[in-house]
């Protein structure tokens, strides 16, 4: 514990430095430039020539001298289309890749623990998030939280002369929506599966009534306002000029304003899943026997299976925060393979050469993590920037799990903190350098002169994503603690060490994943 104090206390000086690294440092044409929409980051890969709102009807009769206002915009079917697929492929990532995934990774028995708390977290986070977690991400507030408008996603149909309709999501390019609705089940499966991937940290130990109010309190106070504050703007179609560029910007999240680029979540979901994931190791304490006795995997074939699903179900969550079947959804498809592939090979060789036999488990985990590095850079970079990403994930994320893990002295069961929050730290810093268009990236775009800008500060945009990392960082430690503590002294965290001993398939649920 005095370690995890002395971490803490480092978090908060941290902290306390932000407002000094943030002050006047907007992302590059900050006041002149953004990208995105309402939804996920904004995407620099924009159209050149985005799509404009729809030309005004043809003039009334001269004699009413009137003109008709433009059309409101209308979905694309084939977006729609992909928006539904790139959902579906999210949510098998969860269940059940996640969960086969880390229930490999666990001894047999407790594997069935470790399904059950995935299956029902992400059940939880999307009861939540239809009931106040959208209303509360995803709508205008203020620079930390959104409203109310959306509370059991009220508003969103409307009647009116008898004829019903469904609101509309902005997308990156101006004239272009998708329904609202799919825009808030793709971003529910994200909540969902940032809330699944902290139970990896304290597996095999923790209560199952402790994890469900864990996941409710950690979800509404850190979950929420950082997907708010990196990823909520109104959209671009409110942009003319340089006035109301700025009028709309102030309306987003506050790293948002400052121009952060996360693109499919590496602060919202593996920063943020990891930090809160080290936080649960350190207050729960390490599991009985942990450094004695083995507690090797007990299934490495699940493993492979969930990290193969997590990579399929990882193009629908890089991909489809495009928004828009384009060129920016190709983009971040591509981008995703190579990255990962070239991940899997650093990963393995840098294992093969410092242990001497490259291994299953390796090459799963390096999948994952050049699945995590590229998250936030995927609509971004290049894929030359992609290759280079990848390579440097594998051996980073190599070194998380095994010299930073013993560096922390924290019994992270499965390696969420070395994998997500270190893959995402990195991938969240080198797409403030790879994002460069001198670098094969795609730059900044600007919605008022509707092209990409000619110029790129990466020292400018490394400064605002190393404040995105650290708030990220600073908001979700501080949110897991307090709410570790919550749950420690009103219903207790951890099973009893003779639970422990018998497994949590019999202890907490009465079954076993195997018939002996």
């Amino acid at each position: 514990m005095k370690k995890f104090y002395v971490m803490l206390a480092m978090l908060g000086a941290f902290g306390l430095a932000l407002p000094v690294m943030a002050q006047d440092k907007a992302a590059p044409a900050a006041a002149t430039e953004t990208k995105a929409p309402a939804p996920a980051a904004a995407p620099a890969a924009a159209p050149a020539a985005a799509p404009a709102t729809a030309a005004p009807a043809a003039a009334a009769p001269a004699a009413t001298a009137a003109v008709a206002a433009p059309a409101a915009p209308s979905p694309n079917k084939g977006d729609n289309a992909w928006m539904i697929v790139a959902t579906v492929l999210v949510i098998m990532m969860s269940i059940p890749g996640l969960a086969l995934f880390y229930g490999g990774l666990v001894r047999s028995k407790n594997m069935l623990s470790i399904l059950m708390q995935v299956f029902v977290v992400f059940s939880l986070i999307i009861v939540l998030w239809v009931v106040y977690g959208y209303s509360i991400a995803f709508t205008e507030g203020n620079a930390f939280y959104g409203g109310l408008d959306r509370l059991m996603m009220s508003g969103i149909f409307s009647v009116k002369d008898g004829v019903g309709s469904f609101a509309t999501a902005a997308t990156f390019s101006k004239g272009v929506v998708i329904p609202e609705l799919l825009f808030v089940v793709f971003q529910a499966t994200f909540a969902a599966i940032t809330v699944a991937l902290i139970v990896g940290s304290f597996a095999e130990r923790a209560k199952f009534s402790a994890v469900l109010v864990f996941a409710v309190l950690w979800f509404t106070f850190a979950y929420l306002p950082i997907a708010h504050m990196v990823w909520f703007w109104p959209g671009p179609d409110g942009i003319k000029d340089a006035a109301t560029l700025a009028s709309e910007s102030a309306k987003g999240g506050w790293l948002w304003q400052k121009g952060a680029l996360d693109f499919a979540g590496g602060t919202v979901v593996h920063i943020n899943a990891g930090v809160a994931g080290l936080v649960g190791a350190f207050v729960m304490g390490k599991r009985i026997g942990y450094g004695r006795d083995s507690m090797a995997p007990h299934n490495l074939t699940f493993t492979m299976i969930g990290a193969s699903l997590l990579w399929v179900g990882w193009f629908g969550f890089n991909a489809g925060s495009a928004l828009e079947a384009g060129d920016t959804a190709a983009l971040a498809f591509i981008n995703t393979l190579v990255a990962t592939a070239a991940a899997v090979l650093s990963w393995m060789f840098g294992e093969w050469v410092t242990k001497g036999k490259p291994s299953m488990l390796g090459a799963a985990s390096g999948a994952v993590a050049g699945l995590v590095a590229i998250t936030p850079a995927c609509g971004f970079v290049g894929v030359g920037g992609a290759l280079v990403l990848g390579l440097l994930a594998g051996v980073v994320c190599l070194w998380g799990v095994n010299g930073l893990k013993r560096l922390i002295g924290a019994d992270d069961a499965l390696d969420v903190f070395g994998v997500h929050a270190t893959g995402g730290i990195l991938g969240a810093m080198m797409t403030g350098v790879l994002a460069a268009p001198s670098l094969g990236g795609q730059g900044i775009y600007d919605y008022v002169a509707n092209k990409i800008s000619p110029d790129y500060d990466m020292m400018g945009q490394l400064v605002i994503q190393g404040t995105g990392v650290l708030t990220t960082i600073v908001w979700s430690g501080v949110v897991a603690f307090v709410a570790y503590k919550i749950v420690d002294l009103t219903i207790g965290l951890r099973v009893t060490e003779e639970q422990e001993r018998e497994g949590l398939d019999i202890a907490s649920h009465g079954e076993s994943a195997y018939r002996t």
